[in-house]
């Protein structure tokens, strides 16, 4: 549970505002803007892992703790599910945009010039051509995102709290699947169920990776096919 709802809150916040900025930079923006924010989006997405959780911790965790969780509940830590969201959106913000404005740049220019001489707007022809033409692309980056959501460790370790229970709101502290692998594998491998339990864990963790994976690969193979 607490897995489903670090990456559950990661996707609410990342996929509206990848789209946007992928349709910005795709549609919108001139070629100098994109030629400086592209090379920036895939610095972030090399950055450490660590570094984010550190990130968290210092300015994330004391901002949910002080100023927004007050307003919704008596006591917050900030080492929430919130949290984790929240540093699991700015981890996975450059692969949805990156897959995102891939797909767009797939559309071909054809199709959005026969929209444009018919009177429709660049807007409209943006929702009515170009996201419609997208859909596929669209599931298979969110796909993405959700395996890597799944599997991400140590910057959510590091601030999601790391306690035992079904989270009853966003302000709770949960511990993901990976999160529980990490603190105690090596620790409790002389306890035969509980290592039992680590193993049947990881291997939950490596199916449901997999098949997403899996399912995405599939979809972008068959844009790429259809494109050709």
């Amino acid at each position: 549970m607490g897995t489903l709802w670090v990456t559950g809150i990661a996707l609410l916040i990342a996929l509206p505002l990848s789209l946007l900025t992928a349709i910005y930079l795709s549609e919108y923006a001139p070629s100098k803007i994109r030629k400086t924010v592209l090379p920036l989006i895939e610095l972030l997405s090399g950055i450490p892992p660590v570094l984010f959780g550190v990130w968290g911790g210092l300015v994330i965790v004391p901002l949910i703790q002080e100023k927004i969780a007050p307003h919704f509940v008596e006591f917050s830590t900030g080492y929430s599910a919130l949290a984790g969201g929240i540093v699991l959106a700015i981890m996975i913000f450059p692969l949805i945009i990156s897959i995102l404005i891939e797909v767009f740049n797939n559309v071909p220019q054809e199709v959005r010039d026969a929209s444009l001489s018919l009177g429709a707007t660049q807007w409209q022809t943006i929702k009515k051509v170009v996201l419609k033409r997208s859909t596929e692309g669209i599931i298979a980056a969110t796909v993405l995102a959700i395996s890597r959501a799944f599997g991400e460790t140590i910057a959510v370790l590091m601030v999601c709290g790391n306690l035992a229970q079904v989270p009853k709101n966003i302000f709770d502290s949960v511990y993901p699947l990976p999160a529980l692998i990490a603190n105690n594998y090596g620790e409790m491998m002389s306890i035969p169920m509980y290592d039992s339990a680590l193993m049947f864990a990881a291997l939950l963790l490596f199916v449901i990776i997999f098949l997403f994976n899996a399912v995405s690969r599939i979809i972008l193979f068959r844009i790429e096919k259809r494109n050709n």
